[in-house]
This record gives C-alpha cells, sequence and structure tokens, in this order.
C-alpha cells in the first residue's frame, strides 16, 4: 500500500508534531527506520510518542502514543476511522491516531501527546505542564 498523500505533507505532519513534542520538557526527537521515515518522541530515555509514516506498508501516517489503562478501548470503539490498535504496542495499551485523513485536531493531538508524556516523565518534569 503506497501513502495517500505526498512525502511533503508528511514532513508538514511531522513538523507539527515535533513541535507539539519539543516543547515539553526534556524531550529528544530521533528519526529512525530504512529512510529515516519513522519518529520517535521519548522524554529520559523513555519513549511516550511516535510518528509512523507508512509502517510495513500499512499505508498511514499516525501519531502512535502511550495511553491510560482503558482509553485504547474507548477511543478506538468510538471512533475507529481516526484511532487504531498500533501492532507491537498496542497489546500494551498503547492508540494510534490517524494524521493523513484530512486536518488533524492538532488540540487532540496536544492534548493525546501531553497525556503521554505526563506517563513517561519523572513527576518533577510531568508537573511542569
Amino acid at each position: 500500500m503506497t501513502l495517500p498523500i505526498s512525502e511533503d505533507q508528511v514532513e508538514v505532519l511531522r513538523a507539527k508534531l515535533t513541535g507539539i513534542c519539543a516543547g515539553l520538557p526534556e524531550v529528544v526527537a530521533e528519526r529512525w527506520g530504512r529512510s529515516e521515515e519513522h519518529s520517535t518522541y521519548a522524554v529520559r530515555g523513555k519513549r511516550f510518542a511516535y510518528l509512523w509514516s507508512d509502517h510495513h506498508g500499512d499505508g498511514r501516517v499516525a501519531l502512535i502514543a502511550k495511553a491510560p489503562r482503558g482509553a485504547q478501548a474507548d477511543l478506538v470503539g468510538h471512533d475507529p476511522d481516526r484511532f487504531f490498535v498500533p501492532p507491537y504496542l498496542g497489546p500494551s495499551g498503547w492508540i494510534g491516531l490517524r494524521l493523513e485523513t484530512g486536518d488533524p485536531d492538532w488540540d487532540e493531538v496536544d492534548q493525546i501527546v501531553r497525556v503521554a508524556y505526563r506517563q513517561q516523565a519523572p513527576a518533577r518534569l510531568a508537573s511542569q505542564i
């Protein structure tokens, strides 16, 4: 499967997500994958979010984020067109949010990222946001 958006559009999504994550204390962003098509966001070595671009040919550009217990079932059950259970991390409760299907609600993305960050960051850092 190929992406329904251009690489330039993927980079716009990545830049917006990276900007949100970079506004949080001590976040480190790294690109990875064969052609560095994915990004990971971590605080003190603990990953809290990813940007996956066509992960294993799934045709999606998605935010993958650590979610509180029960959030995955609620979000996926409520809006399965936008939210999904990501491979590998889904069994641990992480969520996927499709970003390539139109203009994402960046306030919602910011909220999801902040919740994910708070779960992984040390209490002192988490209390700063």
